[in-house]
């Protein structure tokens, strides 16, 4: 089987992967969408992995734009393996075999890997837009001035993406790392949520898990950062963070001499106690957006990242939501949860935080394109 054939020898050392090894056996029907690569071809295709091929870093490796010998374009992810932690291992097989799994218009392509030495190589589809927090957050020369309903049709497929994850695919999946930069944009700006190396499962109708802490600073849910209890409501929190940020064209957090660090969903939260949503709007949007749905949007990203977990919808019922297949008029909403200080994450020997900057205004708008795939 080609998936065994790839990384059998690497489950020894990466024991904490989303899905275990024993998924592996339902993956035959998957193989032939699956190629397993050599060194030689990969860097043929990246011609040398040079730095003119080179699209993104992250904190695992470089990604280098690639043309295989059939003509298709590939963007190809090399890991860099930390042998002391084997970081990078770990994150090399869980992408694997999670996203062998799985198959939804709002995930990310894996078209296969290789395994050469200590070399560990991904490689995916290659998406032409690059991410969003490049096209949305990024520099000028990068960005896209995206209008209203780029941004609802991103917005809802993110969310499709996830409530597939969370509630359709057994046994369900937490990504723990959705953010700007991990969702990527195909020609027609159709969302693929990417980066599965942190994700984790919930078993046999478990609730939670409790694991180290890893993701993003502006991100994190507060309950999970402080205690390491990780859930699906995780996720929604982040996918609310990143809700707001598609309808503010806003980071997670910037600085002003006046204010000094200020969080996206402090000034969200602020717009509607004083009922000021709209100003929250991207003015790239222009005049001519429908009101009410732009408040509906907002709304909603502050009721995924309410501070209490349990009062997070489901991210099914954010869809819903969303659309207005639920009428959110008159629904409360209590104020959001922070995690403004790293002092306040729980810490440990296995606490790893592989996008966490203390400086998070330049987290996203300074990274590479396609640096998502990391």
């Amino acid at each position: 089987m080609k998936l065994f054939s790839c990384f059998s020898n690497c489950f020894s050392s990466a024991p904490d992967t989303a899905i275990d090894r024993g998924g592996l056996e339902a993956e035959e029907e998957n193989d032939q969408n699956f190629t397993v690569f050599s060194y030689s071809e990969l860097k043929a295709a990246t011609h040398g992995f040079s730095a003119s091929n080179k699209i993104g870093e992250g904190a695992f490796g470089s990604v280098y734009k690639g043309l295989l010998g059939n003509g298709t374009v590939v963007a190809v992810k090399m890991l860099s393996v930390e042998l002391e932690s084997m970081r990078g291992e770990r994150e090399f097989v869980s992408e694997i075999i999670t996203l062998s799994n799985l198959k939804h218009e709002n995930l990310v392509t894996l078209k296969g890997c290789c395994v050469d030495g200590a070399n560990r190589f991904l490689v995916y589809n290659y998406m032409e837009n690059n991410s969003l927090a490049q096209i949305l957050l990024g520099g000028e020369q990068n960005r896209i001035k995206l209008g209203w309903e780029a941004r609802r049709a991103i917005s809802l497929g993110v969310a499709r993406g996830l409530a597939y994850l969370h509630e359709e695919v057994e046994p369900h999946i937490v990504h723990r790392d959705i953010k700007a930069s991990n969702i990527l944009l195909d020609q027609n700006l159709i969302p693929k949520v990417s980066d599965f190396g942190l994700s984790r499962i919930l078993r046999d109708n478990v609730t939670h898990i409790s694991t180290h802490v890893a993701g993003t600073l502006g991100y994190l849910a507060p309950e999970y950062a402080i205690s390491g209890r990780l859930t699906r409501k995780t996720d929604v929190y982040s996918f609310g963070v990143l809700l707001l940020e598609i309808i503010s064209g806003q980071t997670v957090v910037n600085y002003d001499s006046e204010h000094g660090e200020r969080y996206l969903v402090q000034k969200a939260w602020e717009a509607f106690r004083t009922n000021s949503i709209l100003q929250l709007v991207d003015p790239i949007v222009g005049m001519n957006y429908p009101e009410e749905e732009a408040v509906r949007f907002v709304k909603v990203g502050l009721l995924c990242v309410q501070e209490t977990a349990k009062l997070r919808p489901e991210m099914s019922r954010a869809v819903r939501m969303l659309t207005n297949d639920i009428d959110i008029e008159g629904v409360q909403i209590s104020q959001p949860g922070l995690v403004d200080d790293l002092m306040n994450i729980k810490l440990g020997q296995k606490t790893t935080f592989p996008s966490i900057s203390s400086k998070a205004s330049s987290m996203e708008s300074s990274r590479s394109p396609l640096s998502s795939y990391s």
